[in-house]
């Protein structure tokens, strides 16, 4: 008798385990090809009807605020007090439940591709330093950095 409770505890203790595995992993973002994404349902369907590139800038953007957020935009946003990469994607995110997105780079390239270089750069394993430098060397003839202190 002592057996079967021994087990059926067991059995308790390790399928509550996997429960509790399976409902943190739904909350981390998808990695693809070794990086963050978002997953394409936390985006709005202006989102989603936009092109695939664009889909996959905002999905990054999401799950990669740290690194966007040191990396400056070269469009001419800060105009628009944008300060970063990552404000060209997100206008609030100070409720991580209930994230406010920027729809400035749906029509925005520049915004776009320089994000795209940070994932390609990410991929080939650069830093956020290095990723930082080859944006400036790369954008700057575009306009001014909208990071302050920011040295083209």
């Amino acid at each position: 008798m002592r057996i079967s409770r021994l087990k059926r505890l067991i059995f308790a203790l390790l399928l509550t385990a996997v429960l509790i595995t399976a409902g943190c992993s739904a909350q981390s973002p998808a990695t693809e090809d070794g990086l963050a994404m978002a997953p394409v349902s936390a985006l709005p369907k202006e989102v989603r009807e936009s092109s695939e590139t664009v889909v996959e800038a905002y999905r990054f953007a999401l799950a990669n605020a740290d690194v966007l957020e040191e990396i400056p935009c070269y469009c001419g946003c800060g105009a628009a007090g944008h300060q970063s990469n990552y404000a060209c994607y997100v206008k609030d995110d100070s409720n991580p439940d209930d994230i406010t997105l920027d729809g400035h780079a749906l029509g925005c390239s520049i915004c776009v591709d320089i994000t795209l270089d940070i994932m390609r750069m990410m991929r080939d394993g650069k830093s956020t330093a290095e990723i930082r430098a080859e944006v400036d060397q790369t954008y700057a003839k575009f306009g001014p950095s909208n990071i302050p202190t920011a040295a083209p």
